[in-house]
């Protein structure tokens, strides 16, 4: 049986309120009275009271007053006795002689021993209760693991004891790795309202997209609605990372699948290929959550900003929908102050700390630039070896978040720092046992360390700025955090010669997701300067493959494309020159692409070359040549409806392909739609099928819809298509809905006391003291 980890102050309040709720519900029955909890102060000797009949099962029915006295410890494997409850004494003879207590119940999280309890029935009924009922850690542990809501209500508790309460066979082993990884943070979560509307969201629409500001929780939450998915349905939980994955991991015939996307459209920068990627699966989005499947994602709100304007919402309307898109960092004062508490009781810090900077626990938790990471981070020495505990300073370290964490990191070793260089250099995903590439050595080489060194250094550094995690059965060694990551670049940004090893030393498909060559408006990216223009050349001449594809093919494909794409978003104009004079004949390239052009990244290079002035003339003209034909031919109607490619058509040009488009393609419109029916695989859904046929049909409408004859043409393959979609449709099964449920809110606290009263005191065995939910 697992035995619950003893429980803090923080969770004191909000497991006590689910408590009551158990004994009113689970003992009370269906006619049984409300139980009443009373201030933390002056509440008489009861945390919490009501009056009727409790029957209990194989045991005797006991009548009249009851009063509920909480008692917890923070010492671990503690057993209660009675001379704990001493002080309890002269309370329940009071009680007793008001007529206010004939039962009197101890509910605590200490061990019970059967002489314990004896002793205790004894004291009390001396004082003159007629019955005493002390219910221990087992009967608490108990009621946690068969108790689901007051799991998913206090969030903490899944971490408490076997994570085996919750996973079973049907879970996946990669879910089982992220709980466990998460299990120092799950004691210190704080249930907010980010977290019910988010769990509401989830119910409405089986899906989520939780938008805020770095280091503001958005994380902790998808992982709480992941644990409680693995609870409440068994459902097997999948942590991805790009739109194809998604899809390719879909099973229909799971009864619940649960998918969990961190960073959806970039993990600090935006990164216009996952949109592109997320538009072209949308169709088998809604097609997922139909059949019973849930899909939480999260956002930095700078790169949601960004790709809202990429995203076609028309085709997947949840991301217009207010309640879907939640910004986590609104937490209340409450919510913040209980946040840092948790951190703080928690982690790392002395005795001494705690006591020091107590007095500052308010302002620190008021103030307007408090995230979650603050309080993490003050939680451990590590960030605060250096910190004059003052208001002054305590608030220059909450303002001024990034600046300081790069001083932690400026103040590391050189050991320390070339492991976090080797994890920023393997796109935070560095394969343990770690494996040095040949330009890896020579950069650690350079930057006077080891792999030995590098090796004792992240042992050392983990927990505070580094994790070992299991990602898809290999373990990595990966940031705490993208903020480090974060701060990690901009020191680089500040080194040229760090900068220099890591382009000597990075492999190029890294490279091309992180730097960009000269500055071109791309947040977080490390910029290279012109001086290394010629190093970056080198690097990309070595980047004709990608190794991220097991078929050549892929393969190839894949590091074109990986490659067009940093030259059209990430490259100034004078290095895009540069880059043309040294690789003649990557313009003739350019301006075939293939089908399906809004994910081609040869057209988003074209697009820029026009930009800046640098697209020779025959090459324009041949890549208008290429997209006009698949308009014409109703293959692919995008030169039509994307600005970025009718900037590159001159006016006379646009309207010479609308009247081909209106005269050529509109009288075969039925021949079109004829051979995309004929063309449906059995294993893809009809709507999933048809949606570029009806993407067609949109832009035909937006160009020609003011024609009346134009319109009937285009409505009415319109209605036959539907018509094809209906017929081909099997019926889905009925399921049962899937629903995390309401999460109450809690009462506020009208306690007078500060949260903050015993960060410093030692773990002990007293009564809840104050609001913690």
């Amino acid at each position: 049986m697992a035995t619950i980890t003893p429980l803090t102050e923080s969770a004191r309040r909000d497991v006590f309120q689910r408590v009551l709720t158990i004994i009113d519900r689970k003992f009370m029955g269906p006619l049984g009275q409300t139980v009443q909890s009373f201030l933390p102060s002056r509440d008489g000797g009861r945390d919490g009271a009501f009056t009727g009949t409790w029957k209990r099962q194989g045991h005797e029915d006991l009548n009249g007053r009851f009063v509920i006295q909480c008692k917890f410890t923070g010492k671990r494997d503690y057993v209660i006795r009675a001379a704990d409850l001493t002080d309890e004494v002269e309370k329940v003879q009071r009680l007793v002689q008001k007529k206010r207590c004939d039962t009197y119940v101890i509910v605590t999280n200490a061990g019970l021993s059967g002489t314990g309890e004896e002793e205790i029935e004894t004291l009390f009924k001396n004082a003159g209760a007629k019955h005493v009922l002390t219910l221990g850690a087992d009967w608490l542990s108990q009621q946690i693991r068969d108790n689901k809501r007051l799991r998913m209500s206090v969030p903490r508790v899944y971490g408490l004891g076997d994570l085996g309460q919750i996973l079973d066979e049907r879970a996946y082993g990669q879910a089982r790795a992220i709980l466990e990884t998460m299990n120092e943070d799950l004691a210190k979560v704080v249930v907010t309202d980010a977290y019910r509307r988010a769990a509401d969201a989830l119910d409405k629409h089986s899906f989520v997209l939780l938008v805020g500001e770095p280091a503001a929780g958005k994380t902790t939450i998808a992982s709480m609605l992941a644990m409680a998915a693995i609870d409440q349905w068994g459902a097997s939980t999948l942590k991805l990372e790009d739109p194809a994955k998604v899809v390719d991991r879909w099973n229909p015939d799971e009864a619940s699948q649960f998918f969990w996307i961190d960073d959806a459209f970039g993990v600090t920068q935006y990164e216009d290929f996952l949109v592109r990627g997320w538009n072209h699966v949308f169709p088998h989005i809604k097609s997922m959550l139909h059949k019973g499947a849930k899909i939480v994602m999260t956002s930095r709100d700078y790169i949601y900003n960004r790709a809202r304007k990429d995203l076609k919402e028309s085709a997947f309307p949840l991301l217009k929908e207010a309640k879907v898109v939640i910004d986590v960092h609104k937490l209340t004062t409450r919510e913040k102050q209980q946040i840092l508490y948790n951190h703080l009781r928690l982690g790392k810090q002395p005795r001494s700390f705690r006591s020091e900077i107590k007095p500052h626990l308010e302002m620190i938790a008021g103030h307007a630039r408090f995230i979650p990471e603050t309080a993490r981070r003050l939680s451990d020495p590590l960030f605060t070896k250096d910190l004059f505990l003052d208001p002054y300073y305590l608030g220059q370290f909450v303002e001024k978040r990034e600046e300081f964490l790069q001083e932690v990191l400026n103040g590391l070793d050189r050991d320390s720092k070339a492991a976090l260089a080797l994890i920023y250099m393997r796109n935070d995903r560095l394969e343990s046992p770690i494996e040095l590439q040949p330009s890896e050595t020579e950069a650690l080489q350079r930057l006077g360390s080891t792999l030995g060194g590098c090796v004792a250094a992240l042992e050392a550094l983990t927990g505070s700025l580094v994790l070992l995690t299991e990602t898809g059965g290999d373990a990595v060694w990966r940031f705490k955090h993208p903020t480090i990551g974060d701060a990690f670049a901009s020191i680089l940004v500040h080194s040229p010669e760090l900068l220099g090893i890591y382009i000597q030393g990075g492999a190029p498909e890294k490279l091309v997701t992180q730097v960009t060559c000269g500055a071109v408006g791309i947040e977080k990216a490390v910029v290279v300067p012109r001086v290394l223009f010629p190093l970056m050349l080198d690097r990309l001449s070595e980047f004709p493959n990608s190794k991220n594809y097991k078929s050549p093919f892929l393969s190839t494909w894949g590091g074109k494309w990986a490659l067009h794409s940093f030259l059209a978003r990430r490259c100034s104009k004078e290095f895009l020159e540069m880059y043309l004079k040294a690789n003649l004949g990557v313009l003739d390239q350019m301006v075939r692409p293939g089908l399906m052009l809004s994910a081609m990244a040869e057209v988003g290079l074209v697009v820029t070359l026009q930009r800046l002035g640098i697209l020779p003339e025959e090459h324009r003209r041949q890549f208008i040549e290429t997209v006009s034909k698949y308009a014409i031919e109703g293959d692919d109607l995008t030169a039509m409806n994307n600005k970025s490619i009718r900037a590159v058509f001159k006016d006379d040009e646009f309207e010479e392909l609308k009247e081909r488009v209106r005269s050529e393609l509109l009288p075969r419109l039925e021949e079109v739609r004829a051979n995309a029916q004929s063309n449906h695989r059995p294993d893809e859904s009809p709507e999933e099928h048809m949606s570029s046929l009806m993407e067609t049909l949109d832009t035909l409408t937006l160009h020609f819809g003011a024609d009346s004859e134009a319109a009937g043409v285009i409505d009415r393959q319109r209605r036959y298509a539907n018509e094809w979609i209906g017929d081909h449709t099997p019926d889905e099964p009925k399921r049962k809905p899937r629903r995390l449920g309401n999460l109450d809110k809690p009462e506020k606290s009208r306690s007078d006391r500060s949260i903050f009263d015993d960060i410093d005191d030692d773990a002990s065995i007293d009564k809840p003291t104050g609001e913690r939910t």
